[in-house]
């Protein structure tokens, strides 16, 4: 350019100091020019790599968003803690309680209040209807009714009965419990509320099952020695203690077929020579056939179940006698291992001087 310059104006040198100027100037913009776009264009390379190392450090570490999150829930004071949990139970600005306005409460409540009620509707109208095909007076299915169960009185600590002779302290529970139990015994009581039957026979009354029914009287005197009218003590004073044994109830049951069902005792393991004499009342021991068949609680309300009293004349002293009373009859299961009370019982005397 300066040759163009010279070649056009060679005879004039201050035109040629003037273009030179102006050539110096150009070169000089051009290369600030230059300068600049490469200072841009670093700069946008280097913002670049920036956004580009943010991405790569975001892809290596995941988790450092949620360390960083974590850290500021740790960092909140206990005071911090109960004024969230103060705002959660009741936030006065947006009159919420547990998160939930008043109206949604309502709504709330209302829905489980009809839910409930529904479902106690539909649980009760089952219910009556089941209680449609049930009578109150009689079971409906009986054909599994095991043979009379049997248990004994006096019960107090199991099925040992011990005591010493010289120490009233020891019989005197048994005595009171005996007593106890007979009252509802007592000729009196029986003469007033039940009726005589005829011994020997089936007392069947007919008419609604729903009819109250009559009871045979099972007076106290019956059982003799054993009634604790004439000894008070029952024999426990003297070492020859009364047992009373029971059949439990079943409705409708009739024990040994016509012919009444007896009691007996024996050594169930031992020497047989350690019980030598048992008295049984009243007559040979026996459960009379008029107090059978029972009805149940709601309609026979004055019955009371036929007793036997066994009286232990003779047992082995300082010594502990197993013995086993069972049942005896027609229909009666006495020899069942897994259930020592049906049919008999098993018990232990301890009879000390």
């Amino acid at each position: 350019m300066s040759h163009l310059t010279e070649a056009a104006l060679p005879g004039d040198p201050e035109s040629k100091l003037f273009f030179d100027s102006l050539l110096n100037a150009a070169v000089l913009q051009g290369m600030e020019g230059n300068t600049s776009a490469e200072g841009t264009e670093g700069r946008h390379r280097s913002t670049q790599q920036k956004v580009e190392n943010k991405h790569e450090e975001k892809v290596q570490d995941p988790n450092r968003e949620g360390d960083k999150t974590e850290a500021e829930m740790g960092s909140k004071t206990w005071a911090d803690l109960a004024g969230e949990m103060k705002t959660f139970l009741w936030n006065p600005e947006e009159r919420t309680c547990l998160g939930r306005t008043a109206k949604s409460w309502g709504l709330i409540l209302l829905f489980y209040f009809v839910f409930y009620t529904c479902l106690a509707g539909m649980f009760a109208f089952c219910m009556y209807v089941m209680l449609l095909t049930l009578s109150p007076y009689t079971p409906r299915y009986r054909d599994r009714v095991s043979p009379p169960g049997v248990m004994i009185r006096p019960y107090l600590n199991g099925f040992t009965i011990a005591f010493n002779v010289s120490q009233p302290s020891t019989w005197q529970p048994y005595v009171d419990s005996m007593h106890h139990f007979l009252a509802a015994y007592d000729d009196k009581v029986q003469e007033e509320k039940n009726i005589k039957c005829t011994s020997g026979r089936y007392f069947i009354q007919g008419g609604n099952e729903s009819e109250k029914k009559k009871a045979c009287q099972f007076k106290r005197s019956l059982l003799q020695n054993c009634s604790g009218i004439e000894d008070p003590t029952f024999g426990y004073s003297r070492g020859q203690p009364c047992i009373l044994l029971k059949m439990n109830r079943i409705i409708g049951y009739r024990p040994g077929a016509g012919v009444p069902v007896s009691v007996d005792c024996k050594v169930q393991k031992g020497n047989e020579s350690d019980l030598r004499s048992v008295d049984f009342y009243p007559g040979n021991g026996t459960f009379d056939l008029m107090y059978y068949p029972y009805y149940g609680k709601i309609t026979h309300v004055n019955y009371t179940s036929p007793l036997v009293a066994m009286h232990f004349t003779d047992v082995k002293k300082n010594y502990l006698v197993p013995i086993q009373c069972s049942l005896n009859g027609k229909g009666i299961i006495n020899d069942v291992n897994s259930d020592r009370f049906l049919g008999r019982i098993i018990f232990t005397l301890s009879i000390g001087k």
